[in-house]
Parts: C-alpha cells; sequence; structure tokens
C-alpha cells in the first residue's frame, strides 16, 4: 500500500495507511489543543487581536489537514470511481470543494 488513501466507495469508508492516520490525528490533536487555548485566551480577556490571530492559525491548521485528506480523496476514491464509470462523484467532490472554500 503506498501514502495515498485506499477508498472503499461501497460503504463510503476509506482506509487510510498507518503513516496518514498518524499525521492526521498528530495535527488535529494540534488544533484540539489551540482551540482549548482560545478558549482560555477568551476566559482570562486576553485582548481581541491575540485571540483572532490565534484563531486564524487554527483555520491555517484545519485547512493543511483538508488539502492531505482532498489529496488523498482525489488520488484514490475519486480517480477508483470514474475508472469504475461513476461521474458522480466529480459533482460530489465539486460541493465538498465549494464546502472547504467557504
Amino acid at each position: 500500500m503506498n501514502d495515498h488513501d485506499q477508498c472503499c466507495s461501497s460503504d463510503r469508508a476509506t482506509l487510510r495507511t498507518d503513516k496518514i492516520k498518524s499525521n492526521l490525528v498528530s495535527r488535529l490533536n494540534r488544533v484540539e489543543g489551540q482551540i482549548r487555548g482560545i478558549r482560555g485566551m477568551v476566559e482570562k480577556d486576553v485582548y481581541c487581536d491575540d485571540i483572532l490571530n490565534q484563531i486564524a492559525a487554527v483555520q491555517s491548521a484545519l485547512n493543511a489537514v483538508g488539502k492531505i485528506l482532498l489529496e488523498g480523496h482525489m488520488k484514490s476514491c475519486v480517480m477508483e470511481r470514474i475508472q469504475q464509470g461513476d461521474s458522480e462523484v466529480i459533482d460530489e467532490l465539486l460541493k465538498t470543494m465549494n464546502k472547504l472554500m467557504k
């Protein structure tokens, strides 16, 4: 198995390599910590601009997770479904990308 996700579209699950899963979980754990930190900042009446900068950092970190997932999805699940003649996956992908770009 390579570093890209392996799609199992029949039950809509995706098997990921341990390396990718570990990377994603690690990134999400950091985001979770950042969110807790922001909550603490609000509770301590920290200056608004400092909180806003932390929010921007969290959004950037989540975008990075999304990019990793999107790349794997396109290289595995989307490719596999197109090869199987399922062109509906393109509409699904476009809807998802529109949500990510808001």
